[in-house]
């Protein structure tokens, strides 16, 4: 039995706390938020009688060290909550991005080597039986060239995301770019990207794009969305093609995978079953803490679809190709500038020595 710390009491908190629930190797110890009456309400829907307090340190106080803390914040408390587990030596499963900047991100990919404490990034979409199906099936057509993902839907969230100056690029993005890094099985160049609203959004910042990423084999993944498409709407994972040499591979974002190679008709894609969502990331987590094979998410290997949007931001902004050597080597001088100023030596001289994205 794992004890688990929860830090996050809202939505997403609440969905991770049912989740750890179904585990029955796991159990959650502590539950954290700023607002500690919502920790306890969300404890108490449970039947649950556990500590809810404030801090991560007023936790360990409770309950000693865990087995694992999941990091549910806000993104600009990810990097605080994160590195406070790691350097008291537990591991930390975190909620997308593992920080909002690709220098913060730097910072605690150092502090998890220095502390040899294991900190990877839930990018749940990559766990559906249907990305699998379709990145099976794009492999056995010899690897795409040409990768484009559709994303078009209409949320009225309301709130921050509403006055959010890059809304569809910085909160909802780095999941279709994370996905087209599993699709492809590499890591992006370059981008060039066009940020822009419809005269119709109801978004004060841009709720639209188009991008092309470069990757390292030449592929190229386009990338279209919209959170302001009223009809017609896209599943939340998109819509797929991919072109290879062999032939040609969809997915519908569900279960419809099809493909069809040079000759004979269209075919219908068998997808089957396994654990998908935040079931399959948190399983994945507790595998690599038993011994098993590092997760997908690690932060040294996830920090490239946190700086696919990084750049495509710049590009965005200076109507510029954006290579990614240079969004990782300006990071990379930021960050460890600012862990020397703080007095952080051991940090600041891993993220030099990598000198640019750390090395997997």
């Amino acid at each position: 039995m794992r004890d688990v710390v929860v830090v996050g009491a809202g939505g997403m908190g609440r969905a991770w706390l049912d989740t750890v629930a179904r585990r029955d190797d796991l159990r959650v110890s502590a539950i954290v938020d700023v607002s500690v009456e919502a920790a306890r309400a969300a404890g108490d829907q449970r039947g649950w009688d556990i500590p809810c307090v404030a801090s991560v340190d007023e936790a360990f106080a409770a309950v000693g060290r865990p087995g694992m803390l999941l990091n549910v914040t806000i993104p600009e408390a990810h990097r605080a909550v994160s590195e406070a587990a790691l350097r008291q030596g537990v591991p930390v499963l975190s909620e997308k991005p593992v920080t909002p900047t690709v220098s913060d991100a730097l910072a605690l990919a150092a502090v998890s080597e220095v502390t040899g404490v294991l900190l990877a990034t839930s990018q749940s979409r990559r766990y559906s039986a249907g990305i699998r199906a379709f990145r099976e099936e794009v492999a056995a057509a010899g690897g795409a060239a040409q990768l484009t993902a559709l994303f078009f839907q209409n949320p009225r969230f309301g709130g921050f995301r509403d006055e959010m100056e890059s809304p569809l690029l910085i909160d909802m993005a780095i999941h279709t770019f994370d996905q087209a890094r599993y699709v492809l099985g590499a890591d992006p160049v370059s981008v060039y990207c066009d940020e822009f609203s419809p005269p119709w959004s109801w978004y004060r910042g841009g709720a639209a794009a188009e991008a092309v990423f470069r990757f390292g084999d030449g592929a190229r993944f386009s990338y279209s969305g919209s959170w302001c498409a009223d009809g017609l709407t896209t599943s939340w994972n998109g819509s797929w093609r991919a072109s290879a040499a062999a032939g040609s591979v969809t997915w519908d974002g569900e279960v419809g995978v099809s493909a069809q190679g040079r000759e004979g008709d269209p075919r219908t894609v068998r997808v089957g079953d396994a654990e998908e969502g935040l079931d399959a990331a948190l399983a994945e987590f507790v595998t690599a803490l038993d011994g098993g094979p590092t997760p997908s998410g690690e932060v040294r290997a996830n920090i490239w679809s946190l700086a696919m949007v990084e750049a495509a931001l710049a590009s965005a902004r200076t109507g510029e190709t954006v290579r990614l050597d240079d969004v990782f080597a300006a990071a990379s001088h930021h960050a460890a500038e600012a862990a020397r100023a703080a007095g952080d030596h051991a940090v600041a001289d891993a993220i030099a020595r990598w000198d640019g994205a750390p090395p997997r």
